[in-house]
C-alpha cells in the first residue's frame, strides 16, 4: 500500500513525536493543498506519475516500490529477474519527503489517515506501553511493533487494490502460496528449486518423488494460466537438463470451480489454450473445489487427498481491509469496492452525494453505471483520468468536465513454448481481432515490453528475454 501525502508548491514540516497519536499536517496559516495516495499498484503508481509535481508533490510511500505484475510469472521461474517488475516509487518524488505506512482508517470529516508504520521502528522503552502503539507483522510472521500517527489530506486518491480471496477455506493462507508481489515470485521460485534439491536425495522412493513434485494451481485465470506456462518452460529446459532423472515426473495441475479456464476470453481462444495445454501435459481440472489445505496435501471435493510440493493460489479478488473499515461512503454490493460516478469520485452511503475531494481507481472502485473487468489496464487508464482531474484543479481551479471513459485494448495470456493468445474481439469500438500462437506471443512480449515505465527496464527486460536467458539459460541456483 502506498500512502503519497502532497502539498502545493512546497512541503509540508512534520510533527514531532509526543505520547499521543503523531501528526504530520500543514501549518495553521497555511492553505497548501495536499494530495494523499493510498496504494502503489497500477492505480496509484500511475496518479504519482502523472500528476504535476509542482503543484502536487508526493510526500509519503508505504511501499518502497510498484510490482509490475504481468511479469511475475515469469520472474517466478527465474525466466527475468526480480527487479525488472520493479519500479521504485521514490523515483518519482525526489524532492518531497516519504514514509512507509498502513492506512488502517480514514475519518471523512477531518479528513485525516490514522496510518502504522510498515517498517519496523525502534523507540524508546517508554512508549511501547502507549495506547498509540500499534503491532503488525512482517514478512516472516514476526510480530514487529511501530507508534501510530495521522496524516492530513485536502485530496484523497484511494487505490489500495485487492487482497486474493481464499473463500475462506482452511488451511490457504497458511500452505498456498500466493503470485501478486515480488515477494511472492521469489518464495515461489525458491520453492521450485528445494523440491528439485529434495527429489533428488538418494534415501527417497519414486513415489515419494512424484509427490513433492506434483505442482498444483488453484484458479484458472490468466495469472495461473501464465504461472503454469512459464513453469512448464522451466521443467522442459533448465530443470531437464539439470535433472534429466527428475524432470518427467513433475506434474503440472490447474483446478478451477469454473466449467472451463480463461472465461473471459473468446471460446475459440479458450479452446486453443485447452489444446495446447493437454499437447505439454498440463492437466486441467475443471469444476472442482478445493476443501481444504493441508501442509503438502490439498483436499477437493472430487478427488479427495491429492499430495503436493507447491501450491500457488490465484483465484480472485478480496476486498482491502482499509475499504471493510470504510462506513461512510457507498459500496459495492458484490465486490466490497467504493462506488464511484463516473468522475471517479467516491459517494456518501447515506445520500449517495459526491465527494468532490474523494477518488477511487483500480480494484478498490465500482463505476455506478458499469462494473468494469478487475484488471491492470482499467486501474491504469482510471489513474490517468484522476491525475488529468487533479492537474486542472491545480492548474485551473476546476475538475475535468469529461467523464471517465475505458478503452478496452484487448485481454492477452501466455501458454508456453513461446505461444500465447490475445483477444479484443469483444470491444465495442475500434480493431476486432483475436491471435494466436508465435504472433499473438510477439504482441504479448511487445506489449509488456511497451508498458515497461522505466528506461532501465525497458533495456533489462529484453536483454534477459532474448540474451541471457536464450544463451545461458534460467539461473537454477539456490541462495
Amino acid at each position: 500500500m502506498l500512502l503519497a501525502a502532497s502539498s502545493r508548491y512546497a512541503a509540508i514540516p512534520t510533527s514531532v513525536f509526543s505520547n499521543s497519536c503523531r501528526s504530520f499536517s500543514a501549518s495553521a496559516i497555511s492553505a497548501k493543498q495536499r494530495l494523499v495516495i493510498v496504494g502503489s499498484g497500477w492505480g496509484g503508481y500511475e496518479v504519482l506519475r502523472k500528476v504535476d509535481k509542482k503543484r502536487w508533490v508526493t510526500m509519503l510511500s508505504a511501499n518502497s516500490y510498484f510490482a509490475f505484475t504481468p511479469l511475475l510469472a515469469s520472474c517466478a521461474v527465474g525466466t527475468l529477474e526480480y527487479r525488472t517488475a520493479l519500479e521504485p516509487v521514490r523515483a518519482f518524488a525526489p524532492e518531497s519527503q516519504s514514509f512507509q505506512a498502513w492506512c488502517d482508517a480514514i475519518d471523512f470529516k477531518r479528513k485525516v489517515l490514522e496510518c502504522t508504520p510498515a517498517t519496523p521502528v525502534s523507540l524508546h522503552e517508554t512508549m511501547k506501553g502507549s495506547r498509540d502503539y500499534a503491532g503488525f507483522t512482517d514478512d516472516r510472521g514476526q510480530r514487529i511493533m511501530g507508534p501510530k500517527f495521522t496524516i492530513g489530506y485536502d485530496k484523497l486518491v484511494i487505490a489500495v487494490g485487492a487482497y486474493a480471496e481464499t473463500f475462506n477455506v482452511p488451511g490457504v493462507k497458511e500452505h498456498a502460496r500466493f503470485l501478486k508481489d515480488v515477494k511472492d515470485a521469489r518464495v515461489i521460485r525458491t520453492r521450485i528449486l528445494e523440491l528439485f534439491s529434495e527429489a533428488n536425495l538418494p534415501m527417497l522412493t519414486d513415489a515419494d518423488r512424484r509427490k513433492l513434485l506434483n505442482f498444483c494451481i488453484v484458479g484458472g485465470g490468466p495469472t495461473g494460466v501464465e504461472f503454469a506456462a512459464e513453469l512448464h518452460d522451466l521443467l522442459n529446459t533448465d530443470l531437464t537438463r539439470a535433472y534429466p532423472h527428475l524432470a518427467p515426473m513433475a506434474r503440472i495441475t490447474i483446478y478451477d470451480v469454473a466449467p472451463q479456464i480463461l472465461g473471459n476470453f473468446d471460446q475459440e481462444l479458450i479452446n486453443y489454450a485447452m489444446d495446447r495445454f493437454k499437447r505439454n501435459g498440463i492437466t486441467i481440472k475443471a469444476q472442482h473445489h478445493v476443501e481444504k489445505v493441508e501442509p503438502g496435501c490439498i483436499t477437493l471435493k472430487e478427488e479427495g487427498e491429492v499430495p503436493f510440493g507447491l501450491l500457488v493460489w490465484s483465484t480472485g479478488l478480496a476486498p482491502n481491509p482499509l475499504l471493510q473499515s470504510i462506513k461512510e461512503l457507498k459500496k459495492d454490493d458484490k465486490t466490497g469496492g467504493l462506488m464511484v460516478n463516473d468522475r471517479l469520485n467516491v459517494l456518501h452511503a447515506d445520500n449517495g452525494e459526491v465527494v468532490d475531494d474523494v477518488w477511487a481507481v483500480g480494484d478498490a472502485s465500482v463505476i455506478e453505471t458499469g462494473r468494469l473487468p478487475a484488471t491492470a489496464q482499467v486501474a491504469y487508464q482510471e489513474a490517468k483520468y484522476v491525475a488529468k482531474t487533479l492537474n486542472s484543479i491545480g492548474k485551473h481551479g476546476r475538475a475535468l468536465t469529461k467523464p471517465f471513459k475505458f478503452t478496452n485494448l484487448g485481454i492477452m495470456a501466455y501458454l508456453g513454448d513461446w505461444r500465447a493468445i490475445y483477444d479484443r474481439s469483444g470491444t465495442k469500438s475500434g480493431l476486432k481481432t483475436k491471435e494466436t500462437g508465435r504472433i499473438a506471443w510477439l504482441l504479448w512480449r511487445s506489449a509488456y515490453f511497451s508498458m515497461t515505465l522505466s528506461w532501465r527496464n525497458k533495456i533489462l527486460v529484453p536483454v534477459y528475454w532474448c540474451v541471457l536467458f536464450r544463451i545461458f539459460g534460467r539461473d537454477i541456483s539456490r541462495f
